[in-house]
């Protein structure tokens, strides 16, 4: 695969990522805030319940529909605007910032790449207003780019994600994809022990177990939400990113239970903190009480589960939480602002992994939309049927929380997806080209 820099082919470093400097303060306008997060709370409702678990994050798939959205048009550009909840041109714009501030947060970065087919004609001005891409042509041999393209996954992510979401194929004429990584150490780690649950799903087990004691009651609390009750602990990272377990009342989809505590992340939800509380059962899981101590401080006696976690997601599955339902018809073009070739979305998907442990959390995800060849945007109708993959995926009990600007940067149920298998299919024009209210980082 050749790297080149731009759409006229002038050099550029194959490494360039979306990250501004380390040392600049991360600033997400409120806007974008809420319109990522409402994208992770649609996504999160969209799933599917499983027994195991999965990991998501919108904070990949929502820069890149911006960027989708700005180079379509017709009802691919309607529907992609409502996907990422604001006008193209500004989204694509608010794209860009986010980009830079997730790579600004301490513990974080992020990371655009642009790989096509040699010869798709690319609009200069759209490439141009992809921040920091790495931009790269195939050299016709899928295996080598494929490699090429999983080699920048596991880069970028440093190892967590170790091959891209999307394989190539003839009918691949051009992938956008994002990466992004997290890692935070809590301020106060936990003890490790053995868990035996004496009830629930879980009772019976001997499992691995985390726990630790503070006086700081205002870390737990309780918000009523459409879901019904939802306890949520705050778990502090040094990066000002913040992990929040999430405990519904029993029997709450683990989606719905997701997209309630987006909303408390948000402040759509007030919280009813463990120091003003009411003795007995407060919440799913959190009973308040007295009991003697040595000291006057309260406490907070908490016992959770690590988890590791790794998923893979089919976004077409669901394309009409993405807005790619019309993006996806390829008997047109949909993104004349991409390509004079006529373009449609093949494949979407995002590979993502999550770890909770005694001492920190981590993640990293990489997105990938693959771009064939769709009809010409003129009324005569261009004869292509394109089969496509679903992949169900399963949703899981945790956020990753910028702490001040509250932004969702990773979502997830503990439980492993059920990845579907997708058949090649024919094409037979293959050789047809497709072508922050501001907020500070808030360490502590």
């Amino acid at each position: 695969m050749r790297g080149t820099g731009a759409a006229d082919g002038t050099v550029a470093e194959a490494g360039a990522t979306a990250a501004g400097p380390a040392s600049r303060t991360p600033s997400v306008p409120g806007g974008t805030v809420r319109a990522v997060n409402r994208l992770t709370a649609r996504w999160a409702a969209a799933l599917p319940a499983a027994p195991r678990g999965t990991v998501l994050s919108a904070a990949t798939v929502w820069p890149l529909l911006a960027f989708l959205a700005e180079g379509a048009a017709g009802p691919a550009r309607a529907e992609l605007e409502d996907a990422v909840g604001m006008p193209a041109d500004r989204a694509a714009e608010a794209a860009r910032g986010l980009l830079g501030a997730l790579g600004r947060i301490r513990g974080s970065s992020a990371a655009i790449g642009l790989w096509a087919r040699a010869g798709l004609p690319l609009r200069e001005r759209w490439v141009a207003g992809l921040p920091g891409a790495a931009f790269g042509r195939f050299t016709g041999d899928d295996a080598a780019d494929e490699a090429a393209l999983d080699a920048w996954a596991a880069e970028r992510t440093g190892g967590l994600v170790p091959a891209m979401p999307v394989r190539l194929d003839e009918d691949a004429l051009l992938v956008l994809a994002a990466a992004q990584t997290l890692r935070t150490r809590w301020l106060q780690p936990f003890g490790e022990y053995e868990l035996a649950p004496e009830s629930g799903p879980w009772a019976g087990r001997h499992l691995s177990g985390l726990r630790r004691l503070t006086a700081l009651l205002d870390r737990v609390g309780v918000a009523e939400t459409p879901a019904g009750p939802l306890t949520v602990l705050r778990v502090l990272g040094d990066t000002g990113v913040d992990v929040h377990l999430l405990l519904g009342e029993a029997g709450v989809a683990p989606g719905a239970v997701l997209a309630a505590g987006v909303g408390v992340a948000g402040g759509a939800h007030p919280v009813v903190t463990g120091d003003v509380l009411p003795l007995g059962e407060a919440g799913p899981g959190l009973r308040v009480g007295r009991t003697p101590s040595t000291v006057r401080d309260a406490q907070l006696a908490i016992t959770t589960s690590p988890f590791d976690l790794a998923s893979e997601h089919d976004l077409l599955a669901t394309p009409g939480v993405f807005g790619l339902a019309a993006a996806a018809d390829d008997d047109a073009g949909h993104f004349p602002g991409v390509s004079d070739s006529p373009l449609a979305v093949g494949r979407a998907a995002q590979a993502g992994t999550a770890r909770f442990t005694r001492d920190g959390f981590e993640a990293a995800s990489v997105t990938a939309f693959v771009g064939i060849a769709g009809g010409a945007a003129a009324p005569r109708p261009r004869y292509r049927v394109r089969r496509v993959e679903l992949d169900v995926d399963r949703p899981f009990g945790f956020l990753a929380v910028h702490r001040t600007s509250r932004l969702v940067l990773s979502a997830g149920w503990v439980a492993e997806p059920v990845e579907y298998a997708y058949e090649p299919h024919s094409d037979e024009d293959g050789d047809e080209e497709w072508d922050e209210d501001e907020a500070e980082d808030g360490d502590r």
